[in-house]
């Protein structure tokens, strides 16, 4: 049985190779999040409309995509897709399932942040007679996004792990490029041990500055009360 080889496992933390993984999983998490965000407030939108095709739309939407795995999503994107004549790459695959997915959870928190929202707060506005438009940058959404900040923070700490599952079809961010370096070198737990650790210096990173977000808006509401 071979022992643990310490001296290895340090020297993948430098590896030039799973480095290059972590930079590609980190860019996948970027563009996820306002790939999604975007289209998550759409979905939201739709949903807290008052047409009912709209928001049964965005329901059914919701339902689906945090109702199935990802991996299934991933896959039938990947391999279901060029059978409508739609073929995508390997990064392009990736990032559509994971922006799709991702919505349908910010949806929901960019939803709840709203509802957060006092209805007084919608008076007021409307009141002075603002724009719905303006009512929405200048007052509601400020005040939606102060509440959203946890909620937002916890599913982007995910996403920075969820970016693994594309590795199945061969996307060489971290855990990917980890697979190829172990059938290379054959030290299982050293390469997914610096591969751990990666993760962990991510989602304490992303920790880090979530806790500055929430400070930073919750000083401003304090100063504007």
């Amino acid at each position: 049985m071979t022992l643990f080889n310490l001296q290895d496992f340090f020297g993948y933390l430098s590896n030039g190779f799973l480095l290059r993984g972590v930079a590609v999983t980190l860019g996948l998490t970027v563009a996820t999040v306002i790939g999604g965000m975007l289209f998550g407030m759409l979905v939201a939108l739709m949903r807290m409309s008052g047409s009912k095709p709209l928001a049964g739309a965005a329901q059914f939407y919701i339902w689906f995509f945090r109702g199935t795995p990802l991996l299934i999503q991933l896959v039938i994107v990947y391999t279901g897709l060029p059978q409508l004549g739609l073929r995508l790459n390997v990064v392009e695959s990736s990032l559509l399932a994971l922006i799709l997915n991702e919505a349908a959870y910010l949806a929901e928190i960019i939803r709840s942040g709203f509802m957060g929202v006092p209805r007084g707060q919608y008076e007021a506005a409307e009141a002075l007679g603002l724009p719905k438009w303006l009512v929405m940058w200048k007052v509601t959404l400020p005040q939606a996004f102060r509440l959203m900040i946890p909620s937002l923070g916890n599913s982007i700490n995910g996403l920075l792990k969820s970016t693994s599952i594309t590795s199945v079809i061969s996307m060489e961010e971290l855990m990917r490029r980890s697979q190829m370096l172990m059938q290379e070198k054959f030290e299982v737990l050293e390469v997914f041990g610096a591969a751990a650790v990666f993760y962990l210096v991510m989602t304490t990173g992303w920790g880090l500055i979530q806790r500055r977000l929430e400070k930073h808006f919750g000083a401003a509401h304090e100063q504007n009360r």
